[in-house]
């Protein structure tokens, strides 16, 4: 009688140790356990948070983050040989893809909203950034009441575009807003001379200015529009899914393993020129970092 006794509290024993993953799986989880792989998204123009090399070869500070989610997940399911797919989205198309299915989820450089926010669910926020100008040094525009009667770009379906809209229209500011589908072509207007200034996140606009022939050439400038904080983009109402990745961010944070990552980034020479940002963390960042919490900033 004793033997069955212990028997069956070895058995009720393992059952506990089981992973709850392994019973419990919904949502983004049990479709990734059941396909063996994730699709993860990535933009092609968003250096230093998420760019294409060539190809399929996307790097970044975001990407980085990205991977260890993957490698987080590799654990916690126990799938040492979880397969990854990576799919380009633009501004315009990256909440459609998560919503429908086509991405599981993305890290680059999308801002949480709380319009978005009724779409779509965010992560603990990686970064705040503040929104700027990048023009040529000698182009005389020093913030944006210089624009009146000038042509200014910007990517379209990011809170850019909406901001200097509503700027256009409130303070009726006179510019020509021009909207192209991504930053690389943003930055091409301005270096082209179609446009005298680039309106976009400060830390985006260092790094297009690091990417491009002649950073010398270029300065940031202007009184920043809006202060953003970026997150990762799931869908909503997957909660497990959630508190894997902010498990996963926060521990970079509390652990000071992102700041080696940020100086990687934003501090050191980055591809495809090898040119530095020379971009030091803002005093908004420290206080993320110390702090991490998945608020958007309105």
């Amino acid at each position: 009688m004793k033997a069955i006794k212990t028997a069956g509290l070895l058995i009720a024993a393992a059952l506990l140790a089981q992973p709850v993953y392994s019973q419990e799986l919904t949502g983004t989880l049990k479709k990734i356990k059941d396909s063996g792989t994730i699709t993860l998204g990535a933009r092609e123009s968003s250096a230093p948070f998420s760019y294409s090399l060539g190809g399929t070869q996307f790097v970044g500070f975001s990407v980085d983050l990205m991977m260890k989610v993957v490698d987080r997940l590799k654990t916690e399911l126990k799938m040492p040989d979880l397969k990854y797919t990576i799919i380009p989205f633009t501004a315009q198309n990256r909440i459609p893809l998560i919503q429908n299915g086509t991405l599981d989820f993305e890290c680059s450089s999308t801002t949480n909203t709380l319009e978005r926010q009724q779409q779509v669910a965010f992560s603990t926020s990686f970064f705040v950034i503040g929104t700027k100008l990048l023009t040529a040094k000698d182009s005389g525009v020093k913030d944006f009441a210089d624009l009146k009667g000038k042509n200014l770009s910007t990517t379209a379906g990011t809170t850019s575009e909406r901001l200097i809209n509503k700027y256009n229209e409130t303070q009726n500011a006179g510019i020509n807003v021009m909207a192209a589908r991504e930053n690389t072509q943003s930055f091409l207007a301005v270096d082209s001379g179609r446009a005298v200034a680039f309106m976009m996140d400060d830390a985006i606009l260092y790094g297009e200015r690091a990417k491009s022939k002649n950073p010398e050439k270029w300065v940031v400038v202007g009184t920043p529009m809006s202060r953003e904080a970026y997150g990762c983009m799931m869908r909503r109402d997957d909660a497990p899914f959630k508190k894997l990745v902010d498990d996963v961010l926060t521990q970079e944070m509390k652990s000071g393993a992102i700041n080696a990552n940020y100086k990687k980034w934003f501090e050191s020479p980055i591809p495809p020129r090898n040119t530095s940002l020379d971009f030091p963390q803002s005093a908004d960042i420290k206080a993320l970092y110390a702090n991490p919490n998945d608020k958007a900033i309105e």
